[in-house]
Order: structure tokens, then sequence, then C-alpha cells
């Protein structure tokens, strides 16, 4: 006879398992139905290439503050020197105070009547009344100077102090847009680092391509400079292609954008201010269509600066992992003008 027992049913436990289990496989499903796709080569270098650009506008930035902070140091030390200076003239004027009171306690210890009955001669006693009267006069001129000393010094001391605040304030600036600057590359070699090594080979050969060409192979025509000064620096430049870019590099091993302009114009006996944010301000601003070859070339809200060459082509230090060469006015962003040192 054939049994008829019941199928055991599945325990409360799991069934949850199993629910709990097909759940997950779905959520996973889903997951990597919805999931990214994997960034492409060329979307990575334009992160990359944004990411320098922060870079750029940090060190800018910082190297604003650095310049600020020198000039900062320079009045410092330009007012303690004028303290250390009043200070030893207010000493002076002190000893010279007190050897006039010394002098006037030994003369004019004695009433002048109890004096005149004492003095054998009148004539010498008066002689001693006129010289007293002299000694009191140097000596209230010599507290006017003490005090009119010890007024400026109080104004010098203060003015150092306040100095030295604003020299605290610009170096935690330079602080900040320094470690900007090195959060910004190392975002960048994260994103480098997701790429396979055959991709990372392939930016940095078109790098070194894009360098290459840019100095061997651009045309920058017959345009004649504005001046000779202009020249000169655009001369200085180009003795400096193939330098590495380097953040705060001021030559002549490496440049930043800023540091290789200030480097060129001095060679040509002009001396410009660091930053671009400041040499924007180092002549008079031309429009793009009046550029003349070794006008100062200004892109992206003015973080970037090059050398006009002509024919469109700009000289100038790039960017991080790049080096100093020729490049087309149409791959630097947006143009905001032109200046003439």
């Amino acid at each position: 006879m054939a049994s008829h027992r019941r199928p055991k049913q599945p325990s409360r436990t799991r069934v949850t398992v199993l629910t709990a289990t097909a759940a997950a496989a779905v959520a996973l499903t889903s997951q990597a139905a919805h999931a990214d796709p994997k960034p492409t080569k060329s979307e990575v270098k334009a992160k990359v290439d944004k990411l320098y650009h922060e870079a750029e506008v940090a060190t800018e930035k910082a190297n604003g503050a650095e310049e600020q902070q020198d000039k900062l140091k320079k009045q410092v030390d330009a007012i303690q020197d004028k303290v250390a200076r009043g200070q030893e003239e207010l000493n002076a004027l002190r000893g010279e105070l007190g050897s006039l009171a010394t002098a006037q306690y030994r003369s004019g210890g004695l009433d002048p009547s109890v004096q005149l009955l004492l003095s054998s001669d009148p004539d010498d006693f008066l002689d001693q009344a006129s010289a007293l009267d002299q000694l009191t006069a140097k000596q209230a001129e010599s507290l006017q100077k003490i005090q009119a000393k010890q007024r400026a010094l109080a104004q010098q001391r203060q003015e150092a102090q306040s100095k030295l605040d604003d020299l605290a304030d610009v170096r935690k600036t330079l602080s900040a847009n320094k470690k900007k600057y090195q959060a910004k590359l190392a975002d960048a070699r994260a994103l480098l680092n997701t790429l396979t090594v055959a991709e990372r080979n392939k930016i940095a050969q078109e790098e070194q391509r894009a360098s290459r060409d840019a100095g061997d192979r651009v045309e920058l025509g017959n345009e004649v400079p504005a001046s000779a000064l202009g020249a000169a620096a655009l001369s200085a430049a180009a003795t400096q292609l193939g330098k590495p870019y380097v953040s705060g590099g001021t030559g002549p091993n490496s440049f930043d954008c800023s540091g290789l302009t200030q480097w060129a114009y001095a060679q040509a006996g002009v001396q410009l201010t660091r930053t671009t944010y400041t040499q924007i301000n180092d002549g008079p601003r031309v429009g793009r269509s009046a550029l003349k070859p070794g006008d100062l070339v200004f892109f992206n809200n003015t973080s970037h600066v090059g050398l006009y060459a002509g024919n469109n082509q700009i000289l100038h230090a790039p960017k991080p992992g790049a080096v100093v060469r020729y490049e087309s006015m149409d791959y630097m962003g947006t143009f905001q003008f032109g200046v003439r040192p």
C-alpha cells in the first residue's frame, strides 16, 4: 500500500535566505545594468586637463601670495631697522637729558639768593645763573625730542605689528593654495591611473608629439613685433623650448606660465610682475586682431599667459607634464586680451 505522506515544507528561515539571495541577485543585476561605463581615454584626458587648469589657477594664486609675502617681509625688515635706529636715538636723548639734569642739580641745588650771598664774585654768580637758564632750556628741548621720538617709535612698532599680521595671513593663503595645487595634481594622477598602461602611454606619446611638432613645424609668418623689447622677449623665450613646466618655476631650468613671460621680458630689460593676475596691468591692453609678436596673451579668466609669436601661435609653458612650446591659440580656451609691456 503506497504511502501518502505530505511533502515537508521548507522552513521559514530557509525561505527568508532564499528570498534575500534572490533579491540581492536582482539588485546586483540592476546595478550592473545601470553602472556608469568606464570613461574613455579622451574623457579621462579632458578631465585631467581640467584638473591641470585648476591646479594652474592655484599656482598663480600661490605665486601672488609668495610675491606679497616677499614684499611684506622686506617692509617689516625696513620698519624694524628703523625702530632699532630710533631706539638708539632715544637712548642717546635720554642720556643727554640725564647729563643736563645732573648739571642742573649740581649748579642749581641752592637758592639763587643764598648763592649770591655766598659768592665771592657777584659777576661769576650772574654768569652761572645765565648758564642755568640755558641748561633748563636745553632740558626742555630734550624732553620734547624724547616725547616726539617715543610717539614715532610707538607708531612704527604698531605698523610693524600690522605688517607681521598681514604676513601671517599671506603665509596661510600661500600654504592653502599650495595644498590645493597638490590635491589637484593628485586627483589628476588618480584619474590617469584608471587607464590601462597602454592608454597612459598613448597620452604621453600624444603630449610628446604635440611638443615636438610645435617646435619643429610651427609656421610663425612674417608679422612685425610692436617693439624691440617685444622682439627680444620672444627671442629669449624661444631659447627655452623644451624646458619642463614646474609650478612656481621662474627659470632657467623650469617654468610655469607667468614665470616664463617674466623671465623672457627680464632678458629684454623689462621687469614684469610675478603672476598672471598682475601681469595684466603691466602694459596697455590690445585686442586679438591687434596682437603683435612679443605681446602677452591671456586666457581662461586670465589664469594663463603666454607670448604671442605670430600667425595665431603662442609660445608658453602649458601645464604639468608638458614643456615650453608653441601652440595654436585655437586650442587655448577662452582668449581674454593681450598686453603690450
